[in-house]
Order: C-alpha cells, then structure tokens, then sequence
C-alpha cells in the first residue's frame, strides 16, 4: 500500500535520474486523497545535490527556491504535475504544467525526475509552451530516451485535451490560495 501523508507534514521531493538521486528538497504536505497529493514549495526551500554520476544537476547552481511560492498537484500515474504559482504576497500568478515522472511514493515523501517540457497557462487562459527544446537534448544527453519523448508527448496532448474540454481534474484547486 502507498503511503498517504498527513496535512502540514515536511516530505522530501526527490528528483531521481537513472535510480540515483539527483537532487531533493522539502515541500509541505497540503492534502493527500491517495490519488493526488497537493504539496507547498516555498521560497528558501534548501536544495540537496549529491554527487551524480551523470554529472550536475541543471539548478545545481541554487541553493534554494526563489521568490514565489507553488502549490504542486501530482496525480497517482501522470507523466506531469500541475503548478499554481503565486507570487510571494500570495498573488495568483498561473497554472504551469510541468511534465515529469508519475511519482513513487516512500515513508518520508516522493521520487519523480523532471523532463524539461512545461506549458504555462495564464489567468487570461492563453497558453505559452517552455523549454520545447530541453525533449531532444535531455535525449541526446542520455538523461531519457525516445520512447519516454513519445510519452511525454502523449501526456502534454492529454493535457491539451483536457483543457480544451475544460476538464481539468485540478479545478477543485481553483479557488486555492496560500495563507
């Protein structure tokens, strides 16, 4: 049985690349229904980088997250997260889509590793694609491969249809704020 955890709990959100751990961080447990877990990045969030041998980290550079703060939904078998980023006076400021790893689930928080593809969607409902490029060069480094692109890919067309159908399974997070 995976292990939901308790609202208000610090886990560890832990990027693995190749079944080593490539960089972690605390987050903050918002909700956990077994299916998706909502958890708090927060600015001064200290990264982790521990020797790879796939070489750094691409944030190895940063010792913690920025100035704003990020309601993260990850849904049990997604190739992808939902981001509602906020500004640090709480200041709704869009819904991001980051396409990464389904979570795995551990006592003490989640693994995931990040593809590099994201899609930003702003509060006027326009949509703006990121880093389209990093697909190819994560492949070209070896860190995926091309089968995980076409995944991916899949996912972000899901996601695509989802929106265009309005039916975002994290509407209920709509009206979410930090406080």
């Amino acid at each position: 049985m995976q292990p939901r955890y308790q609202p208000g709990t610090t886990i560890r959100r832990c990027e693995v690349l190749h079944g080593q751990l490539w960089m972690e961080h605390p987050v903050t447990v918002v909700a956990d229904d077994g299916d998706v877990l909502a958890v708090l990045l927060e600015p001064g969030s200290t990264f982790v980088f521990p020797g790879h041998p796939f070489g750094p980290h691409p944030w190895g550079a940063h010792e913690q997250w920025g100035a704003s703060i990020v309601l993260q939904l990850l849904r049990a078998g997604d190739k992808y997260g939902v981001w509602k980023f906020y500004e640090t006076d709480g200041t709704f400021r869009h819904w991001y889509v980051n396409f990464e790893a389904p979570i795995v689930r551990h006592d003490d928080g989640f693994d995931t590793d990040d593809y590099g593809l994201d899609l930003i969607v702003h509060p006027d409902g326009r949509r703006e694609w990121k880093d389209v490029e990093h697909l190819n060069a994560q492949m070209t480094q070896g860190r995926i491969t091309l089968e995980t692109v076409g995944e991916v890919l899949a996912a972000a067309e899901d996601v695509i249809g989802l929106l265009d159908e309005d039916e975002r399974w994290w509407a209920p997070w709509d009206d979410w704020t930090p406080a």
